[in-house]
């Protein structure tokens, strides 16, 4: 199964990102020889709300939040944040999403790991969490949708984002407290982290 690989060094808005991969699925769900695809992007500073969105996550009146299908509430992305998005085909693989969230996180934190950042899942609340100061705390988000077993969207990781915008909502349902960024675990260059997501999540798949 072929994958593209897509990275783009400017900022997307969001709105068109969203467009492009559902694009994408709708041609793979009529051929199923069209390539899957992996696509690592920024945005700028946007507030998304999923399906289990409410309107009382919202702390700042003020915000314009963009409602979109993925699974989850709110969330934002913004400056700092590393943006996987994909669109992969689970007819060709295996149709579990399950199996899916779960190699997705074990794609970051085998990643993180190689970082010598210890990073771990919870059945409670998905995402990928680090302990801070003996806290727990949250450093990656992951939002999927599902449309005949077709996978898109994707995860965020913090790396060095204004945790002061997660004050103006309640990130995923949680108090923005429990939100980090990975330069505050390690103070480490993360120039290849990108690479090293995409080379782990491929592999992965292969499993």
């Amino acid at each position: 199964m072929t994958i593209k690989i897509k990275i783009s060094k400017k900022p997307v808005e969001y709105r068109k990102a969203i467009k492009l991969l559902e694009n994408n699925v709708s041609k793979m769900s009529v051929n199923n020889d069209i390539p899957e695809l992996i696509w690592v992007l920024k945005h700028n500073n946007t507030f998304t709300g999923g399906t289990s969105y409410k309107e009382n996550d919202v702390l700042d009146k003020s915000l314009e939040v963009i409602k979109t299908n993925r699974g989850g509430k709110i969330t934002f992305h913004g400056s700092g944040q590393l943006i996987f998005y994909f669109v992969i085909n689970l007819n060709n693989r295996k149709k579990d999403i399950r199996w899916f969230i779960k190699l997705i996180e074990k794609t970051i934190i085998e990643t993180l790991k190689e970082f010598k950042i210890k990073s771990f899942s919870d059945k409670k609340n998905i995402g990928i969490w680090i302990k801070q100061k003996n806290k727990k705390k949250k450093v990656g988000a992951i939002g999927l949708k599902i449309k005949k077993w077709i996978a898109f969207h994707g995860f965020s990781l913090n790396l060095n984002v204004n945790l002061n915008n997660y004050k103006k909502i309640k990130p995923c349902g949680l108090n923005s407290s429990k939100i980090t960024n990975l330069s505050e675990i390690k103070n480490v260059k993360f120039d290849n982290l990108r690479d090293k997501l995409i080379a782990n999540f491929i592999n992965n798949l292969k499993n």
